[in-house]
């Protein structure tokens, strides 16, 4: 077989049909934000403003956490020597995971190196250590649940998006004292639309069945304290498993799993992929733990970035452009093109110094490629009004009517 050829023409593939995926050279300056310096091919630079980061508070350049971080290298180092099964608990793992179980009202949390991996783990396990089990997942849960839910050998079960009276017909097939799981999210990130977690919950207990949310696009932005849309919404101890992020709006990396103490015990016990991991560095665990008690005791930047999101929408409806339709801190404009979405991307960047990476499939399914806008609580009104102004250039650049697409 000619190796490099059959490489040559999958990566073909992928630019003929606009999802060969290029990232642009950027580096944040702390205390710049929303800006980033943009380190061009040609070696020039630019000041670009990012409208898509999921550090969504900011919090990856918080005074409280950047203290933590470099107070815990001084004393400890930068890794932690291995996997906690060769290493123990670094202190710091255990100081964060008590944080996190408080936050969320839980018995016992679990951290892992990323939520992908935390999602992978659990569910995998769950589906396997449960004979029998069936495990209910929304249409559109992340890839991170699907794998997971596919490594467990469980039978599996998609009920459309936030579809509870579908997901309470298909459950009611399935004897009551057979194992089964709800696995769904919050907040969904593409469509930024929100879980109705209390009408789930209701059908889930009524059939006799644990649950489990994704809280990712939650954590450290709902909830008086931070602890995420089920927080918010006062169901959180209905829910059996919290899953969430270290990444996104506490600003650092890994994820996690707030639960019962056994359940968390089972999982820490049976997963390869926590067991066989090196975990994550003491400094990432102690600026991660910064960032939640501060979101914990403060709503500042959680104020501020809905006032920003409120902001966005009513300049855009003024000025005729789709104000999309969501819940959440996630704003979709909707393209429908690969290389339309590609192009109006590039236009923003070269022409007016503002990032927006594209969203086109596997993320999304093809046709609904889309621009992914994430306001944040350092986006100010002069930020936002050239946004505005530059969406309507590049349409007009390009000869494209923004009102051919919905929000």
């Amino acid at each position: 077989m000619d190796y490099s050829s059959k490489f040559d023409s999958l990566l073909y593939d992928l630019k003929r049909d606009g999802r060969y995926r290029t990232f642009i050279d950027l580096e944040r300056q702390v205390g710049a934000l929303p800006t980033a310096i943009w380190r061009r091919p040609d070696g020039t630079e630019r000041i670009v403003t990012v409208w898509c980061s999921n550090d969504y508070l900011g919090m990856g350049q918080h005074p409280d956490v950047l203290a933590a971080m470099q107070r815990t290298i001084a004393q400890t180092g930068g890794g932690t020597g291995g996997t906690r099964n060769i290493s123990g608990h670094h202190h710091a793992h255990v100081l964060l995971e008590k944080e996190l179980a408080e936050l969320h009202g839980k018995a016992a949390a679990l951290v892992f190196t990323s939520g992908w991996i935390s999602n992978l783990a659990t569910l995998g396990v769950i589906g396997k250590v449960l004979p029998d089990c069936v495990i209910f997942s929304d249409a559109l849960n992340h890839n991170s649940m699907i794998e997971g839910i596919r490594r467990s050998g469980a039978e599996r079960v998609i009920f459309p998006h936030n579809d509870v009276a579908y997901l309470d017909e298909r459950m009611a097939r399935y004897d009551r004292d057979r194992p089964k799981l709800v696995a769904f999210e919050s907040v969904y990130s593409m469509d930024g639309d929100v879980a109705p977690i209390a009408a789930i919950c209701d059908v889930a207990d009524k059939h006799n069945a644990l649950t489990y949310l994704d809280e990712v696009h939650g954590v450290g932005l709902y909830g008086p304290h931070g602890g995420g849309i089920a927080e918010r919404d006062g169901v959180a101890d209905r829910i059996t498993i919290i899953e969430g992020t270290l990444a996104k709006a506490f600003g650092v990396m890994g994820g996690y799993i707030a639960a019962p103490g056994n359940l968390v015990d089972v999982i820490r016990s049976f997963a390869d992929s926590f067991i066989f991991t090196t975990s994550i560095g003491p400094h990432l665990a102690a600026g991660a733990q910064a960032a939640i008690r501060h979101l914990r005791y403060s709503s500042t930047e959680r104020e501020a970035q809905q006032r920003n999101i409120a902001q966005l929408k009513s300049m855009l409806g003024a000025a005729g452009l789709p104000v999309p339709l969501s819940d959440s801190h996630i704003l979709p404009i909707m393209i429908g093109d690969a290389h339309l979405c590609r192009r109006i991307s590039d236009e923003l960047l070269e022409r007016h110094s503002i990032y927006i990476q594209p969203i086109n499939f596997p993320t999304v399914p093809r046709g609904q490629e889309r621009l992914r806008l994430t306001p944040g609580p350092f986006h100010t009104e002069r930020h936002i009004s050239r946004l505005v102004g530059a969406l309507i250039d590049v349409g007009e650049q390009l000869g494209w009517s923004w009102s051919k697409i919905a929000a």
